[in-house]
C-alpha cells in the first residue's frame, strides 16, 4: 500500500486544491487522506486536482466536508459527538458522519476514521500535561490529578459510551451499504472515547462488520508517556483488527511532529502492519517540506510500503 500524507499539513494554508496538492506532489506523496478541516469548495478543488495529478484519495478523517453552517475553526472533529446524551446533537453527528462516508464512497476511499466524541466531564488532559512539562511525572500532584480524572471518567462514562454504541450501530449499517469500513482513532484527551478498553467492547460487538481498530502512534504514545498505558498495549490487544495507522512524532506532550524529528520507535509498529494497512503522515505545522521528504523515505522504506514511480 502506497504510504499517504493527510491534508491536515497544509490545508489551512490554501483555498485551492491546485497549490495544495502543488506541494504534496513536491514531496513524492502520490496518495492522500483528507482531513477534516475541508470546506466543500476546497475538498472538491483537491479531488479535481488529484485526478489530473493521479493522486489517489486512501481515506477520509471525519467530518469531510466540514458540516453545514459551521466554521473551519467551528469544525473540529468532534463538533458534533456521536457520544452525546442531548439527541439533536448525536442525531447532526450521524447525519454528518453519513455525509463523510457518503463522500468516502463517490471518491472510492476505503476508510473513514472517526472520533467517537467524548464524556461529560471537564477535561484535565492538558493540566496533567503541565505537570508533565515541569518534570512532575512522578511527584504528588499529577500523580493525585491522574487518579482524579480517572475517578471521574469511570464515574460518568457509561451512559455516554452507550450514546456511541447506538450511533455506531446506525453508522456500522449504512457503511456497509456504502461499502466503506470505519476506523476508531485512538485518542488524545482523557475524557474522549474511546479508551484503551471501550476500544476492545466496540471491536467485540462489531466484530465482522465495518467497524475496525485505527491507530494513532503519536496519541498512544501520549497515553504512555502521561501513565496511562502502555503504547504498545493498544496493538497486542488490537493489531488483528487495525485498518489503517496515522504516523507523526511526539517529543514529550508535543505531537503530530514529522517522523523522525522526534522520539517515537516506529519499528515498534513494524509486527503489526499488514501490505493493505492504511498508513497516513499526519504532520502539522510546522514540519517543513524538508523533515516531509525524510519522514517518507525512512517510513516507506521501515514498512515496505509501494514507492511512487
Amino acid at each position: 500500500m502506497t504510504l499517504a500524507i493527510s491534508t491536515s499539513w497544509n490545508a489551512y494554508r490554501f483555498n485551492d486544491g491546485a497549490g495544495l496538492l502543488f506541494e504534496i506532489n513536491q514531496l513524492g506523496f502520490k496518495s492522500i487522506e483528507l482531513s477534516f478541516n475541508l470546506g466543500s469548495n476546497l475538498m472538491e478543488s483537491i479531488v479535481k486536482e488529484s485526478h489530473r495529478l493521479g493522486i489517489s484519495i486512501q481515506s477520509l478523517h471525519n467530518y469531510c466536508p466540514i458540516p453545514d453552517g459551521l466554521t473551519l475553526k467551528q469544525a473540529l472533529p468532534d463538533c458534533y459527538s456521536l457520544a452525546s446524551l442531548d439527541e439533536q446533537e448525536r442525531f447532526l453527528a450521524v447525519k454528518y458522519t453519513k455525509s463523510t462516508i457518503d463522500t468516502a464512497a463517490r471518491l472510492g476511499a476505503k476508510v473513514v476514521v472517526l472520533h467517537c466524541g467524548r464524556v461529560g466531564i471537564p477535561d484535565l488532559t492538558r493540566q496533567l500535561i503541565n505537570l508533565y512539562d515541569q518534570g512532575l511525572k512522578d511527584q504528588t500532584d499529577f500523580i493525585k490529578l491522574k487518579e482524579k480524572m480517572i475517578r471521574q471518567r469511570n464515574s460518568r462514562a457509561a451512559d455516554f459510551f452507550k450514546q456511541v454504541l447506538e450511533s455506531l450501530d446506525e453508522l456500522n449499517t449504512y457503511a456497509k451499504i456504502k461499502n466503506v469500513f470505519l476506523g476508531v482513532e485512538t485518542r488524545f484527551y482523557h475524557s474522549e472515547i474511546p479508551d484503551i478498553f471501550e476500544i476492545g467492547v466496540m471491536l467485540k460487538k462489531f466484530c465482522n462488520s465495518q467497524i475496525y481498530y485505527w491507530h494513532d502512534t503519536g496519541h498512544a504514545q501520549l497515553m504512555e508517556n502521561l501513565g496511562f498505558v502502555k503504547h504498545k498495549d493498544f496493538l497486542d490487544l488490537y493489531g488483528n483488527s487495525l485498518i489503517g495507522v496515522h504516523l507523526h512524532d511526539i517529543l514529550g506532550c508535543q505531537d503530530h511532529l514529522a517522523p523522525l524529528t522526534g522520539t517515537m520507535d516506529f519499528a515498534l509498529l513494524k509486527p503489526y502492519l499488514k501490505k493493505e494497512t492504511l498508513k497516513v503522515i499526519e504532520a502539522h505545522f510546522p514540519a517543513t517540506a524538508e523533515d516531509l521528504i525524510k519522514s517518507r523515505g525512512f517510513i516507506s522504506k521501515l514498512y515496505d510500503c509501494d514507492e511512487p514511480n
